[in-house]
């Protein structure tokens, strides 16, 4: 069983994240452990993509409860902490312990209190992602990572074209919808895609090969480094942060390798243990 809106989503977004976070920190000069994660929007997808995006931290050496501490979680009624009162069952491992004051529920006061280097939507709501919202952004951060992940383009947080203008190109963008390149500041710019295409022929076809009985965390886990991985020197340098889609069978080989070989290691261990 393999749940691609939320294990084929996040593990595109994860791929995303660790290639945008690298950009960030070397223009900040802060450690990938000093990121923090704000969601819009905390639907099961949401939670999903989120519970995914811990292993960006624990792969840097935190653990699970540290990782879990560098993402917040917002809704329609604002800020989610466990002082706000009752709420959906798998909210509730996102929310926050460390603040008790009166409800937050403008993205600007929540952005201003998280202190995000940042900011994922999934709440399908169009134009969320306001200019003061994205200004703010700019203002904490010398490189912005705005990931408005909702599709299609008609629910988009916010369009390329506003990110780039409100964060004076600085952004680093990926959406859940196609946006076309753009010409700015003298140079050509291309919208990241943070769709589950890039991962689910790879991760399918690895599962596949090697007979695997279970899509497992890790399997999926190593989908999404592979997916990193695969971005050419000629990617980096157009500053993209997922390879050019006309590479997918190329990028699809190199995931369901690494996959195959995850699957491997699996079943060795789990001999191992049953002797």
């Amino acid at each position: 069983m393999f749940n691609d809106d939320i294990q084929g989503t996040g593990c595109v977004v994860l791929s995303g994240f660790l290639n945008a976070a690298r950009v960030s920190s070397a223009a900040s000069g802060l450690p990938l452990t000093n990121h923090r994660i704000l969601f819009l929007g905390a639907g099961s997808a949401a939670v999903g993509v989120a519970t995914q995006l811990m292993s960006f931290f624990t792969l840097q050496g935190l653990s699970v409860e540290e990782a879990r501490s560098r993402i917040w979680l917002s809704d329609s009624q604002g800020l989610i902490y466990e002082g706000r009162g009752p709420m959906a069952e798998h909210k509730k491992s996102f929310a926050r312990t460390d603040y008790n004051g009166p409800p937050l529920t403008n993205l600007v006061d929540i952005v201003q209190h998280v202190q995000p280097t940042a900011l994922l939507g999934l709440s399908t709501t169009k134009g969320a992602f306001s200019q003061e919202v994205i200004e703010t952004m700019a203002l904490l951060n010398d490189r912005p990572i705005i990931f408005p992940l909702s599709n299609p383009v008609k629910l988009s947080e916010c369009t390329f074209e506003e990110a780039l203008e409100w964060t004076r190109g600085t952004v680093i963008f990926a959406s859940g919808s196609p946006f076309n390149e753009i010409k700015f500041d003298g140079r050509t710019r291309y919208a990241g895609q943070g769709n589950n295409m890039y991962v689910f022929p790879g991760l399918g076809l690895g599962a596949i090969l090697s007979k695997a009985t279970t899509v497992t965390d890790s399997m999926v886990e190593t989908a999404s480094l592979a997916l990193a991985d695969s971005l050419n020197d000629a990617e980096r340098a157009e500053d993209r942060i997922y390879p050019v889609l006309t590479r997918i069978r190329d990028i699809s080989t190199q995931i369901a390798a690494k996959v195959i070989k995850t699957a491997q290691q699996e079943v060795r261990h789990s001999l191992d243990c049953e002797f």
